[in-house]
Formats: C-alpha cells, sequence, structure tokens
C-alpha cells in the first residue's frame, strides 16, 4: 500500500500576512502551537520542541527545508531516539479577506510502529491544532 500523507485544510478568518506571522513568530507560536526556544523561518535553520501525549513527551527535532514569505514553510519533523523522518508544510493562500490554510504532513508511515506516531494521533492533534487553537488564537489576535 502506498503511503498517503496527511492533509487538513482550513480557512482562517485572517489576511496571509498574520497567518504567517502566527506560524513563524516564535512569541505567536507558543500561544497556540509548541513553545519554541527560537525560530526563524530560514532554509537550514535547526529548531526542536517537546511535545507528545498525556503519557509521553518527545523531543521533535526540526529543520526548516523551504520558504516562500507568506505562503509557504517547510520543515523536517523527527523524533530525538526514535527513527522515521517526516515534512510538515504550511500553505497559505489568500482567499478574500481570509487565508486558506492547507497543512500537508508526509512520511509519518516512517515512524515506529507505536501508539503515539499512529496516523490518528496525528490526525488528531492537526485537526486540532489546524482546525481550532490556529483559528482561535487569530481571531483572538486579530
Amino acid at each position: 500500500m502506498e503511503a498517503q500523507p496527511f492533509v487538513i485544510e482550513h480557512t482562517m478568518d485572517a489576511p496571509a500576512d498574520k497567518v504567517w506571522e502566527a506560524i513563524t513568530d516564535k512569541d505567536e507560536m507558543k500561544q497556540w502551537y509548541f513553545d519554541l526556544a527560537e525560530f526563524k523561518p530560514e532554509v537550514g535553520y535547526k529548531f526542536e520542541f517537546t511535545g507528545g501525549s498525556e503519557d509521553k513527551t518527545y523531543l521533535h527535532k526540526c529543520e526548516v527545508l523551504e520558504v516562500e514569505r507568506g505562503a509557504k514553510l517547510s520543515h523536517t519533523w523527527t523524533y530525538d531516539g526514535y527513527s522515521g523522518y517526516s515534512i510538515v508544510s504550511w500553505l497559505l493562500t489568500p482567499y478574500g479577506k481570509a487565508t486558506r490554510v492547507k497543512l500537508i504532513h508526509t512520511g509519518l508511515e516512517t515512524f515506529p510502529k507505536e501508539k503515539d506516531f499512529a496516523r490518528e494521533s496525528f490526525s488528531q492533534g492537526w485537526n486540532y491544532i489546524v482546525g481550532k487553537s490556529l483559528p482561535d488564537f487569530l481571531e483572538k489576535a486579530g
């Protein structure tokens, strides 16, 4: 069976430049996403953060791969001490005064066959982040 990327799309009630700031400014990110010590939307920039389930947290190690200011941010997504390599891409498309956000997470099948790395776990996390946490933050910041 061919590996399928996880994809979620959601229209945010905010202009693309506001959404871009939310996904690239570490101070804004910690309010809706993860608390990063540092982050720069620059190709080659390496960053890490801790996140996971109620049962266990994991050190995520990432590197920015692609940046198109206001339109696209892609970075690796790996876990310290675990096999697997994936890529997360945020694609922003202006849609009138709103922005269509498309998140694509490829490589999920490369992670260990454990509950926290299951596709359903990623689906729950990304649906919450893209479908609730980010739009709620943008509305509050709005």
